[in-house]
Protein backbone atom coordinates (compact mmCIF):
# COMPACT_ATOMS: atom_id res chain seq x y z
CA UNK A 1 0.00 0.00 0.00
CA UNK A 2 1.51 3.19 -1.15
CA UNK A 3 0.46 5.77 2.18
CA UNK A 4 1.34 9.22 -0.18
CA UNK A 5 -0.56 7.91 -3.07
CA UNK A 6 -3.62 6.76 -0.88
CA UNK A 7 -4.05 8.91 1.55
CA UNK A 8 -1.65 12.06 1.62
CA UNK A 9 -2.06 13.03 -1.51
CA UNK A 10 -5.86 12.78 -1.49
CA UNK A 11 -6.20 14.79 1.80
CA UNK A 12 -3.75 17.74 0.19
CA UNK A 13 -6.12 17.82 -2.85
CA UNK A 14 -9.03 18.08 -0.67
CA UNK A 15 -7.31 20.81 1.73
CA UNK A 16 -6.69 23.33 -1.19
CA UNK A 17 -9.75 22.17 -3.59
CA UNK A 18 -11.34 25.46 -4.90
CA UNK A 19 -14.54 26.00 -2.72
CA UNK A 20 -17.61 27.07 -4.55
CA UNK A 21 -18.59 30.39 -2.89
CA UNK A 22 -22.55 31.10 -2.95
CA UNK A 23 -24.01 33.67 -5.39
CA UNK A 24 -25.45 35.56 -2.85
CA UNK A 25 -23.03 36.60 -0.65
CA UNK A 26 -22.12 39.87 -2.37
CA UNK A 27 -24.10 42.20 -3.56
CA UNK A 28 -23.28 45.14 -5.59
CA UNK A 29 -25.04 48.13 -5.15
CA UNK A 30 -26.99 49.55 -8.16
CA UNK A 31 -25.97 53.11 -7.16
CA UNK A 32 -22.25 53.18 -6.90
CA UNK A 33 -21.41 49.99 -7.45
CA UNK A 34 -19.70 49.11 -4.52
CA UNK A 35 -19.73 45.23 -3.38
CA UNK A 36 -21.61 44.63 -0.12
CA UNK A 37 -21.40 41.86 2.12
CA UNK A 38 -24.78 39.87 2.24
CA UNK A 39 -24.71 40.30 6.32
CA UNK A 40 -23.37 43.62 6.48
CA UNK A 41 -26.40 44.69 3.78
CA UNK A 42 -28.83 42.87 6.11
CA UNK A 43 -27.77 44.96 9.34
CA UNK A 44 -28.24 47.95 7.39
CA UNK A 45 -31.36 47.13 6.01
CA UNK A 46 -30.05 46.81 2.82
CA UNK A 47 -28.94 51.16 2.45
CA UNK A 48 -25.70 50.75 0.66
CA UNK A 49 -22.90 51.50 3.22
CA UNK A 50 -21.30 53.94 0.80
CA UNK A 51 -23.47 56.56 -1.00
CA UNK A 52 -26.77 55.46 0.99
CA UNK A 53 -28.85 54.44 -1.59
CA UNK A 54 -32.03 51.89 -0.49
CA UNK A 55 -32.48 48.35 -2.71
CA UNK A 56 -35.47 46.70 -2.36
CA UNK A 57 -36.86 46.01 1.16
CA UNK A 58 -38.62 42.79 2.08
CA UNK A 59 -42.00 44.05 2.73
CA UNK A 60 -42.28 41.93 6.41
CA UNK A 61 -38.64 43.58 6.89
CA UNK A 62 -39.41 46.63 6.41
CA UNK A 63 -42.55 45.84 8.51
CA UNK A 64 -40.33 44.38 11.30
CA UNK A 65 -37.93 47.54 10.84
CA UNK A 66 -40.95 50.69 11.45
CA UNK A 67 -42.94 49.25 13.83
CA UNK A 68 -41.34 49.24 18.07
CA UNK A 69 -39.23 46.53 18.61
CA UNK A 70 -40.35 44.46 15.60
CA UNK A 71 -43.44 43.68 17.37
CA UNK A 72 -46.86 43.81 15.05
CA UNK A 73 -49.93 42.26 14.27
CA UNK A 74 -50.56 40.92 10.99
CA UNK A 75 -54.08 42.18 9.14
CA UNK A 76 -55.93 39.61 7.21
CA UNK A 77 -56.55 40.99 4.14
CA UNK A 78 -59.79 39.97 2.39
CA UNK A 79 -59.87 37.07 -0.45
CA UNK A 80 -60.25 38.84 -3.73
CA UNK A 81 -61.65 37.24 -7.33
CA UNK A 82 -58.77 35.56 -9.11
CA UNK A 83 -58.54 36.66 -13.28
CA UNK A 84 -61.92 37.95 -13.93
CA UNK A 85 -60.88 38.41 -17.22
CA UNK A 86 -59.71 35.10 -17.77
CA UNK A 87 -56.87 36.79 -19.20
CA UNK A 88 -54.00 35.18 -21.36
CA UNK A 89 -50.92 36.52 -23.28
CA UNK A 90 -47.55 34.11 -23.62
CA UNK A 91 -48.82 32.40 -20.39
CA UNK A 92 -52.34 32.33 -18.15
CA UNK A 93 -52.43 35.02 -15.45
CA UNK A 94 -53.32 32.65 -12.95
CA UNK A 95 -50.14 30.68 -13.61
CA UNK A 96 -48.43 34.01 -13.24
CA UNK A 97 -49.99 33.99 -10.15
CA UNK A 98 -48.94 30.78 -9.13
CA UNK A 99 -45.50 31.83 -9.54
CA UNK A 100 -45.04 34.45 -8.08
CA UNK A 101 -47.33 33.28 -4.62
CA UNK A 102 -44.48 30.20 -4.61
CA UNK A 103 -41.68 32.64 -5.04
CA UNK A 104 -42.53 35.57 -2.31
CA UNK A 105 -44.33 33.09 0.07
CA UNK A 106 -47.68 35.55 -0.13
CA UNK A 107 -51.05 35.83 -1.75
CA UNK A 108 -50.27 38.76 -3.14
CA UNK A 109 -48.32 42.41 -3.61
CA UNK A 110 -49.18 44.12 -0.25
CA UNK A 111 -48.74 43.19 3.17
CA UNK A 112 -50.66 44.75 6.27
CA UNK A 113 -49.59 45.27 9.66
CA UNK A 114 -51.02 47.27 12.66
CA UNK A 115 -48.76 48.23 16.32
CA UNK A 116 -46.82 51.00 17.60
CA UNK A 117 -44.11 53.46 16.32
CA UNK A 118 -42.73 55.86 18.78
CA UNK A 119 -45.77 54.58 20.60
CA UNK A 120 -48.40 55.87 19.03
CA UNK A 121 -50.63 53.20 17.47
CA UNK A 122 -50.45 53.04 13.54
CA UNK A 123 -51.32 50.79 10.33
CA UNK A 124 -48.44 50.20 7.69
CA UNK A 125 -49.35 48.62 4.29
CA UNK A 126 -46.09 47.59 2.54
CA UNK A 127 -45.97 46.34 -1.23
CA UNK A 128 -43.74 43.42 -2.22
CA UNK A 129 -41.95 44.85 -5.92
CA UNK A 130 -41.05 41.31 -6.19
CA UNK A 131 -44.34 39.77 -7.07
CA UNK A 132 -45.42 40.96 -10.40
CA UNK A 133 -43.32 44.25 -10.15
CA UNK A 134 -45.79 45.08 -7.46
CA UNK A 135 -48.55 46.00 -9.18
CA UNK A 136 -51.92 46.99 -8.18
CA UNK A 137 -55.07 44.57 -9.24
CA UNK A 138 -58.15 44.08 -7.03
CA UNK A 139 -55.86 41.90 -4.23
CA UNK A 140 -54.01 45.72 -3.53
CA UNK A 141 -57.10 47.48 -3.79
CA UNK A 142 -58.53 45.46 -0.79
CA UNK A 143 -55.30 45.76 0.95
CA UNK A 144 -55.29 49.08 0.94
CA UNK A 145 -58.84 49.27 1.74
CA UNK A 146 -58.75 46.75 4.70
CA UNK A 147 -55.44 48.98 5.82
CA UNK A 148 -57.40 51.98 5.82
CA UNK A 149 -60.53 50.28 8.01
CA UNK A 150 -57.98 49.07 10.49
CA UNK A 151 -57.03 52.59 10.59
CA UNK A 152 -60.12 54.02 11.44
CA UNK A 153 -61.39 51.41 13.71
CA UNK A 154 -58.23 51.30 15.72
CA UNK A 155 -57.68 55.27 15.27
CA UNK A 156 -54.29 55.02 14.19
CA UNK A 157 -52.12 56.41 11.37
CA UNK A 158 -52.07 55.27 8.18
CA UNK A 159 -48.49 54.64 6.41
CA UNK A 160 -48.78 53.10 3.22
CA UNK A 161 -45.33 52.18 1.55
CA UNK A 162 -45.43 51.50 -2.45
CA UNK A 163 -43.43 49.91 -4.78
CA UNK A 164 -45.16 49.65 -7.82
CA UNK A 165 -44.32 49.66 -11.53
CA UNK A 166 -48.71 50.77 -11.40
CA UNK A 167 -51.86 49.21 -12.40
CA UNK A 168 -51.50 45.00 -13.17
CA UNK A 169 -52.49 44.66 -16.99
CA UNK A 170 -53.63 41.55 -16.62
CA UNK A 171 -56.77 42.75 -14.88
CA UNK A 172 -57.42 45.30 -17.48
CA UNK A 173 -59.87 48.23 -16.74
CA UNK A 174 -60.69 46.05 -12.98
CA UNK A 175 -56.85 47.48 -12.11
CA UNK A 176 -57.68 50.70 -13.26
CA UNK A 177 -60.51 50.69 -11.12
CA UNK A 178 -58.19 50.35 -8.07
CA UNK A 179 -57.10 53.46 -8.63
CA UNK A 180 -60.42 55.90 -7.74
CA UNK A 181 -61.28 52.99 -4.68
CA UNK A 182 -57.79 53.29 -3.22
CA UNK A 183 -58.34 57.43 -3.28
CA UNK A 184 -61.57 56.74 -1.95
CA UNK A 185 -60.27 54.83 1.25
CA UNK A 186 -57.71 57.49 2.04
CA UNK A 187 -60.18 60.10 1.80
CA UNK A 188 -62.19 58.21 4.76
CA UNK A 189 -58.79 57.73 6.60
CA UNK A 190 -58.47 61.56 6.21
CA UNK A 191 -61.70 62.40 7.16
CA UNK A 192 -61.90 60.54 10.53
CA UNK A 193 -58.94 62.73 11.18
CA UNK A 194 -56.14 60.36 11.11
CA UNK A 195 -52.94 60.98 9.88
CA UNK A 196 -51.75 59.44 6.11
CA UNK A 197 -47.91 59.19 5.56
CA UNK A 198 -46.84 57.95 2.38
CA UNK A 199 -43.11 56.19 2.13
CA UNK A 200 -42.55 56.45 -1.17
CA UNK A 201 -39.82 53.97 -2.45
CA UNK A 202 -38.38 52.49 -5.27
CA UNK A 203 -39.82 52.66 -7.71
CA UNK A 204 -43.40 54.24 -7.42
CA UNK A 205 -44.82 54.27 -10.92
CA UNK A 206 -47.80 54.04 -12.79
CA UNK A 207 -51.52 54.38 -11.06
CA UNK A 208 -50.55 53.53 -8.24
CA UNK A 209 -48.06 57.11 -8.47
CA UNK A 210 -51.76 58.63 -9.95
CA UNK A 211 -54.04 57.63 -7.01
CA UNK A 212 -53.36 57.04 -2.94
CA UNK A 213 -49.24 57.72 -3.49
CA UNK A 214 -49.63 61.28 -4.06
CA UNK A 215 -52.29 62.38 -1.82
CA UNK A 216 -50.27 61.98 1.66
CA UNK A 217 -50.45 64.72 4.35
CA UNK A 218 -46.91 63.64 4.68
CA UNK A 219 -44.46 62.27 1.52
CA UNK A 220 -41.16 60.29 2.71
CA UNK A 221 -38.96 59.32 -0.38
CA UNK A 222 -35.68 56.64 0.19
CA UNK A 223 -33.07 58.44 -1.68
CA UNK A 224 -32.80 58.04 -5.17
CA UNK A 225 -35.98 56.13 -5.32
CA UNK A 226 -37.58 56.49 -9.10
CA UNK A 227 -41.07 58.35 -8.57
CA UNK A 228 -43.54 59.25 -11.44
CA UNK A 229 -46.24 58.54 -13.99
CA UNK A 230 -44.47 57.25 -17.15
CA UNK A 231 -41.42 56.09 -18.34
CA UNK A 232 -38.28 58.46 -18.80
CA UNK A 233 -38.31 57.07 -22.56
CA UNK A 234 -42.15 58.03 -22.87
CA UNK A 235 -41.89 61.31 -22.50
CA UNK A 236 -38.74 62.25 -24.16
CA UNK A 237 -40.58 60.77 -26.98
CA UNK A 238 -43.51 62.52 -26.52
CA UNK A 239 -42.37 66.07 -25.87
CA UNK A 240 -39.26 65.32 -28.14
CA UNK A 241 -36.89 66.61 -25.64
CA UNK A 242 -34.03 65.26 -23.40
CA UNK A 243 -34.75 65.25 -20.07
CA UNK A 244 -32.24 66.80 -17.21
CA UNK A 245 -30.06 64.36 -15.17
CA UNK A 246 -31.97 62.44 -12.09
CA UNK A 247 -35.54 63.20 -13.05
CA UNK A 248 -37.98 61.55 -11.58
CA UNK A 249 -35.47 60.92 -9.12
CA UNK A 250 -36.85 61.47 -5.34
CA UNK A 251 -34.10 64.50 -5.21
CA UNK A 252 -35.22 65.89 -8.42
CA UNK A 253 -38.82 65.93 -6.82
CA UNK A 254 -37.98 68.58 -3.62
Amino acid sequence: MNWLTNYVRPKIRALYARKEVPDNLWHKCPSCEAMLFHRDLEENLNVCQHCGFHMRLDPIKRLASMFDEGDYQSVELPKSVVDPLKFRDQKRYTDRLKEAQTKTGRHDAIVVGSGLIGGQPAVVAAFDFGFMGGSMGIAVGEGILAAARTAIAQKAALIVVPASGGARMQEGILSLMQMPRTTIAVEMVKEAGLPYIVVLTDPTTGGVTASFAMIGDIHIAEKGAQIGFAGARVIESTIRETLPEGFQRSEYLQ
